[in-house]
């Protein structure tokens, strides 16, 4: 496959676009280039890093990758394949020098079409207050330019149930300047459609094993679904069974799922 086509501006427009359609569209996150061109050779139309499979990918836990290694990822990400780019960003690192707005500058100059914040602290084990919150998202708009931001309640992903309180953040964001919200861990279709009403601006979706279906999900008006560490889940699984499969039974019978080499020739070249 060959790499960028089209400038980052581009990239950003097409990106912009997508979320104003009426149609809801899928965007997989990758972990790595080869993963990136994978995905990109199967037809989708955008995809987004994943801070816990990046993490995995150098051997380290979610939420301790630095800015610089993110920066760095997403760098190669950007120049791997013609497709847009969001950027799962966590916090926006807004303990670091220039803060929020640096990191947002820092991620567009690297190719990024948009990036995302959350409200979850995991030095405190808590989301952050709505008004501290809301406010990092107002840094964050105001340093974005043509980046499309998502601003993201972390509630349901900890054990939250509260979705008046949800929705008031996620309220609270849009008027604050994100394009996009997104609440991670929502699985009941009713719930989600609430969310879409409410906010009146593009949702995001985690799709999940116990998730309502990509169909579903549009019928309420979903705009865009990504995976989170999902798929890099799932191909470490395969990875450890494999492994185990060597060591207890000494044989590769996991050889037998591969990908198409029509695939690996289109993503590789």
């Amino acid at each position: 496959m060959a790499a960028v086509a089209g400038s980052a501006a581009d990239r950003r427009a097409r990106f912009f676009e997508l979320h104003e359609r009426d149609a809801l569209f899928l965007m997989p996150n990758p972990w790595d280039v080869g993963s990136a061109r994978l995905l990109a050779a199967l037809g989708f139309e955008a995809l987004a890093t994943t801070s816990q499979g990046f993490a995995w990918s150098i051997g380290k836990r979610d939420q301790t990758v630095t800015r610089e290694e993110l920066v760095e990822h997403v760098a190669a990400l950007a120049a791997a394949t013609p497709l847009p780019l969001n950027v799962d960003s966590e916090r926006l690192y807004p303990d670091d020098p220039g803060g929020v707005a640096e990191t947002v500058r820092l991620l567009a100059d690297a190719g990024a079409a948009g990036c995302s914040i959350e409200d979850y602290d995991p030095a405190a084990g808590r989301l952050d207050a709505a008004d501290v919150a809301a406010e990092r998202v107002a840094v964050a708009a105001g340093a974005k330019g043509d980046v499309t931001l998502t601003a993201r309640c972390e509630s349901h992903l900890y054990g939250g149930t509260d979705l008046e309180d949800t929705i008031a953040r996620l309220v609270a964001y849009r008027d604050a300047g994100a394009d996009v919200v997104y609440a991670p861990g929502l699985t009941d279709l009713g719930q989600i459609a609430s969310v879409v009403e409410a906010v009146g601006i593009p949702v995001n979706v985690l799709g999940l094993p116990t998730g309502p279906t990509m169909a579903e999900l549009a019928s309420v008006g979903v705009r865009r679904v990504s995976v989170g560490s999902l798929l890099a889940s799932a191909a470490y699984a395969a990875l450890v069974a494999g492994g185990h499969e060597l060591l207890d039974e000494g044989t590769s019978t996991y050889a037998r799922s591969r990908v198409p080499e029509d695939l690996r020739g289109q993503a590789f070249g």
